[in-house]
């Protein structure tokens, strides 16, 4: 398993990307403050936090969706005028606000944290910790996604799309290779890993002795 995932992160591509400047992120983030909340934390959990998210993994996202290739059918009427420079300067602008923590739900802590950093050998399950790092950081670049404080809601629903095949495109190598990793993953280790990634916390997160 562990070569699979190795492999898995070989495929990611290095996409070439504006870069943006959050001063002018700042002003064009307006409209999205209605959803995500001014500063990224949204305060609804259907909605994903981006505060802190990497910019290069926003704005391929964003584009995604203003493309038509990742289906988030809300999103469309804020998206779909934006430019390449535009999306490149919102995700700046988010990158650089403070995440929020959450919550983990402690009756749903240890076998959280038992998929978040070891994964499920007996089905074939990889560690999340893997490419999300085991603080939740994700890889900047690699397109790999913060994950720590995510709204469990939230990433409890990609994971459930993701496990029924939904992805953004052929050369999305993020979404297809999370299809891969969600095919195995029942709904308990679902709802289990996304509380789990809600109470990560880049101060804290657990080290020897694991569950």
């Amino acid at each position: 398993m562990a070569r699979i995932v190795v492999m898995l992160m070989a495929l990611a591509p290095v996409f070439a990307m504006a870069v943006g400047d959050p001063e002018a992120g700042e002003q064009k983030a307006a409209s999205c403050a209605a959803c995500h909340g001014s500063d990224g934390n949204s305060a609804v959990s259907a909605w994903p936090k981006i505060a802190g998210q990497h910019a290069d993994y926003a704005a391929r996202q964003t584009r995604l969706v203003r493309d038509g290739r990742r289906d988030v059918p809300e999103m469309i009427p804020f998206v779909m005028n934006l430019s390449d420079q535009d999306i490149a300067d919102i995700a700046a602008f988010y990158e650089q606000q403070a995440l929020e923590p959450g919550v983990a739900d402690d009756d749903l802590v240890a076998l959280g944290r038992r998929i978040y950093h070891d994964g499920n050998r007996e089905t074939g399950v990889p560690a999340c910790a893997a490419c999300h790092g085991p603080a939740g950081e994700g890889i900047f670049g690699a397109h790999y996604p913060v994950v720590r404080a995510q709204h469990a809601d939230y990433s409890a629903d990609r994971l459930r799309r993701y496990r029924a095949g939904e992805h953004n495109g052929d050369d999305d190598m993020y979404s297809l290779m999370m299809v891969g990793v969600a095919a195995r993953l029942t709904d308990e280790e679902i709802e289990a890993v996304s509380s789990y990634m809600e109470g990560l916390h880049v101060a804290r997160w657990p080290t020897v002795g694991r569950n």
